[in-house]
């Protein structure tokens, strides 16, 4: 029995010339565990939209088919855990799906912290403000809504995207726990999390045609090379990477140079609450230094503070001169948001990598040139006319570091840059990284990947409950799952 499907799709964003769907049909039966790959900007967020129902229903997407099939109980875990949230307060997101389930009143709180944990979150009073949440206890708060629906089909757009090694785990381990009898529709990105989760999977195309469906072992065994040269994840890519390409972490000594960032007795703040504190550091031109730790341990917070956007206190020099004399942090560093919408603010894709270098009324010939081959190079060439709201969240990642590192500042604060993307542009976008470094830029990057601590960082800095409990080289840092 098909509890979800769609046949002869056309759809069709505004302001594109063509469809991004055409004649497409699929259908998902009862009970499958389903994964769709593709490359980023597919539409592979889309499909799963249409799938729920929520186009056209709720976003107005222009399309038509022949016939659709919407479940009729069913949960959605967007990319994005923000754009799903409809109250202010933790214990009020859950409450307001098991008020419309008509649950009593007396039995909520319970119920609360019951499904809280079963993603892994605990506060001392689960009356917590949303806003002050990690990027990733977010994403768990996300998915502990969608579970107190009780749904028979659950959506699952990169659930585990913004999580720590740990945490991805941990919420796999729930979705298996409650999914028997579930139908599971995935587009996930961390393949090997997964792989013993799945019964079918759907390959999409550049173009959202379906290039192959069927058991996982055919298409990871059938269609490798497809799968390579599409750049999608598939299980030991990481492997054939490194065949190829093996990355150099040697630091190139620079002479008479103070450290790029000094930090003494340092702290982070949101709000008057203390988030993360630093005894000591530095980082040096020319270091990768990866930030890791579990969700909520400080990272962003500690992003941000040496960005000036939060208060912060204590000694914090740039390049040897006291940051408070730092009139323009931009012009020091260039910074990377988790969030890549915080960050926009054109209405098109090109203005945004055009914008700094406009700021400094560099001549438009040098513009045009810089911004065309960052586009190029970030696989937006074709979305150059539209709004940085209308791309995937893979195609807004990239736009967000593109606009980042198009002013080639010495130094680098990246917050999870290679989130939400496919393998070949995340292996683009840490070539480029590497490159910079490699001239002589200081490189200070969250990440949750242990591939890219391992490969590509030269010193790890661990945070634990705000503190720095870690500050090594990374070829003595352990090469075993990061415990964040």
């Amino acid at each position: 029995m098909n509890i979800a499907s769609v046949t002869n799709m056309r759809l069709k964003f505004p302001g594109k010339e063509s469809l991004l769907f055409s004649d497409f049909s699929l259908s998902i039966k009862e009970g499958e565990k389903v994964l769709i790959l593709g490359p980023s900007g597919c539409g592979k967020s889309t499909l799963l939209q249409v799938l729920s129902g929520l186009i056209p229903k709720t976003v107005d997407v222009p399309m038509k088919a022949d016939e659709i099939t919407v479940p009729h109980s069913w949960g959605y875990l967007f990319q994005d855990p923000d754009a799903q949230f409809c109250m202010p307060y933790v214990d009020e997101e859950i409450a307001f799906v098991l008020e419309n389930l008509e649950v009593p009143r007396e039995k909520m709180p319970d119920c609360i912290t019951s499904y809280l944990r079963q993603v892994g979150l605990a506060f001392e009073n689960n009356h917590t403000k949303i806003s002050t949440l990690s990027g990733g206890m977010k994403q768990r708060l996300a998915l502990a809504s969608v579970l107190a629906l009780e749904p028979e089909v659950i959506f699952l757009d990169e659930p585990t995207a913004m999580l720590d090694p740990d945490g991805t785990t941990q919420v796999w381990d729930t979705i298996k726990q409650i999914g028997d009898d579930k139908t599971l529709i995935i587009i996930e990105h961390k393949i090997d999390q997964i792989v013993d989760v799945v019964d079918r999977i759907i390959l999409l195309g550049k173009n959202g045609n379906i290039i192959a469906e069927g058991p996982k072992q055919v298409i990871f065994e059938g269609y490798k090379q497809k799968l390579k040269e599409a750049g999608i994840w598939y299980p030991g890519v990481w492997d054939d990477y490194l065949e190829e390409n093996q990355p150099d972490r040697t630091i190139e000594p620079v002479n008479n140079q103070p450290p790029a960032i000094t930090l003494s007795d340092f702290s982070g703040y949101r709000g008057k609450k203390e988030i993360v504190h630093i005894d000591y550091a530095e980082a040096r031109l020319g270091e990768w230094i990866t930030v890791i730790g579990e969700n909520g341990a400080g990272k962003s917070t500690l992003l941000l503070a040496l960005m000036n956007l939060v208060q912060s206190a204590g000694t914090y020099d740039i390049n040897g001169r006291d940051h408070k004399k730092v009139t323009n942090f931009a012009e020091e560093m260039a910074f990377v948001f988790q969030n890549p919408e915080y960050q926009f603010v054109t209405n098109s894709v090109y203005d945004e990598v055009a914008f700094t270098l406009r700021l400094e009324k560099r001549e438009e010939a040098e513009i045009s040139s810089r911004v065309s081959d960052s586009l190029h190079f970030y696989q937006l060439e074709e979305e150059q006319d539209n709004h940085p709201y209308q791309l995937s969240i893979g195609q807004k990642r990239r736009l967000s570091v593109a606009a980042s590192l198009i002013k080639d500042q010495p130094i680098l604060l990246l917050d999870e840059p290679t989130f939400g993307q496919d393998a070949k542009n995340t292996f683009a976008i840490l070539e480029q990284l590497e490159q910079v470094r490699k001239r002589g830029a200081a490189i200070l990057m969250v990440t949750h990947d242990t591939k890219v601590v391992e490969h590509f960082a030269t010193r790890v800095w661990q945070l634990e409950d705000g503190k720095l409990i870690k500050n090594v080289p990374a070829s003595e840092y352990p090469q075993e799952p990061v415990h964040a």
